[in-house]
């Protein structure tokens, strides 16, 4: 064993510890999913407008994604266990917190701080995957990680609602608060307290520059259809962003001991695995973007019953995310990616016909085909691209797979809010004679299938990359599958 590690010496519980990981996960992102639905409640509950409260999620998604970067150093720092362990002790009193909270700026406030920790959650939970688990069950094990991040989001509106309607919406914040301390009970006592080396020292402009780089550009892609994207705020945040991250690269590239360890680009299938990702989860967002405002803004259903609609579609990418695990040991990741792709593509495309009446079943069955496509893609995908990377970079490598997802993700809202907006009007425009009463929903629909169009070229773009990752041989999928050894 290495002289700066230090390992439990006690056998290896694998369902308790991945029951311990898939909680963390899970807790994560169930409360990025949760407030969307209290918005209305809590412009009322605060008599302010709903662009101030709107912040409860954007200033969220700003802290996830800002603070994801810093997983890979403090992970080394303190070791995995201790990080997630803090993190999850981090969320439950902010959730409290925020449960208490009495005004809106208090509530952003604590949000953010929420998300601060969320953000290191899902890295750190990723990374004791591939450094705890052995080779031969990380596919399992990545599968049921895949599965909670799945049915977070798929049960977060429909859950919110309902606490809501039943209760009051400070029950989302207070519902966290047994889950939490649940979560850290079973992590204390099955995952295994490991640290595979210690950092020499701290890279404190890197920690500056990648957060002001995060921030700056996060802030740019939400708030750039608000501002103007020509507006001087939209223009001045952007090229802060873009030279804070200059310099970010500038200096992990040229010291000893770096926050992220950019080094792991110069895997080639780590770098495949992490482009095609980006895109599926653009083409993901759109469609979560997209789909509910049509239930909604077009067919008049509330956003309990929207849940609820689209909740099969979600469950049946949750299952079949915990199928594709054994998938992935006999025929490797190729073919699961192309065929995840295609359904993709084959379920989105549909979505691009819609009409203003269009039944629930018709959106219903294409966001199934889309969801199962999705299901085959993220853990292969995520799967293929670390495991090729050593134990000493699994960290960064989690870390910069999971802050640029998040910076894709919120260019992704962005830039298909911001369409949607002009394509409406679009269509109003050329409508406006013709449509009648109907043409609000009309020119909604029309600007949501042009987006859906759009949305399928995207994961298009995925195919070339699927056909440029080597799948092993099976002689070497073999070789993993005898190896045991989680920190060889």
């Amino acid at each position: 064993m290495n002289t700066q590690e230090q390992q439990t010496q006690q056998p290896l519980k694998l369902i308790p510890l991945i029951v311990a990981i898939f909680m963390g996960n899970f807790l994560s992102l169930l409360n990025s999913n949760t407030i969307n639905i209290a918005l209305p409640v809590l412009q009322k509950e605060f008599a302010t407008n709903l662009s101030v409260v709107q912040w409860t999620l954007t200033g969220f998604m700003l802290a996830l994604g800002t603070f994801a970067p810093t997983a890979g150093y403090f992970g080394e720092r303190f070791s995995y266990k201790r990080l997630y362990i803090f993190a999850l002790f981090g969320v439950t009193v902010a959730s409290v917190l925020c449960a208490l909270s009495w005004n809106a700026p208090m509530l952003i406030t604590f949000r953010i701080i929420q998300g601060a920790f969320c953000g290191i959650i899902v890295p750190a939970s990723m990374t004791m995957i591939f450094q705890i688990i052995p080779r031969h069950q990380q596919s399992v094990a990545m599968s049921i990680w895949i599965a909670s991040s799945i049915v977070a989001p798929a049960i977060g509106p429909s859950y919110a609602g309902w606490l809501i309607q039943h209760g009051s919406w400070t029950w989302i914040f207070w519902t966290n608060v047994p889950l939490g301390l649940l979560a850290i009970v079973v992590a204390v006592f099955f995952i295994p307290y490991y640290r595979l080396k210690v950092p020499k020292g701290f890279d404190v402009w890197g920690l500056l520059t990648v957060i002001a780089a995060s921030s700056l550009l996060l802030i740019t892609l939400s708030q750039g259809s608000v501002w103007g994207w020509g507006s001087a705020n939209t223009l001045l945040c952007l090229g802060g962003g873009l030279l804070a991250l200059a310099l970010f690269l500038w200096r992990e590239m040229s010291i000893e001991s770096p926050l992220l360890q950019l080094k792991v680009f110069l895997n080639r299938r780590f770098t495949l695995t992490v482009i095609l990702l980006c895109i599926v989860m653009i083409n993901f967002f759109s469609g979560m973007l997209l789909v509910p405002v049509y239930l909604q803004n077009v067919q008049g259903h509330s956003p309990l019953d929207t849940g609820i609609i689209l909740l099969p579609s979600t469950l049946a990418m949750a299952i079949m995310s915990l199928v594709v695990g054994r998938l992935y040991k006999v025929v490797g990741p190729k073919p699961l990616l192309f065929v995840g792709v295609l359904l993709m593509i084959v379920g989105n495309l549909p979505l691009a016909w819609l009409q203003v009446d269009s039944s629930s079943a018709y959106t219903l069955l294409w966001m199934t085909i889309r969801s199962l496509g999705l299901a085959l893609v993220l853990m292969p995908a995520t799967t293929a691209g670390m495991e090729e990377i050593t134990h000493e970079y699994i960290g960064h490598a989690s870390s910069i797979q999971n802050w640029l997802r998040n910076v894709f993700v919120s260019f992704g809202v962005a830039l298909f809010t911001t369409l949607l907006s002009s394509r409406t009007a679009d269509h109003a425009a050329r409508l406006k004679e013709d449509a009648g009463p109907n043409l609000v929903h009309l020119s909604t629909t029309m600007g949501i299938n042009d987006l859906n169009i759009l949305s399928t070229l995207i994961v298009v773009l995925a195919l070339p990359f699927v056909f440029a990752i080597r799948s092993k041989r099976k002689k070497e999928r073999a070789m993993d599958g005898a190896l045991s050894d989680p920190l060889r």
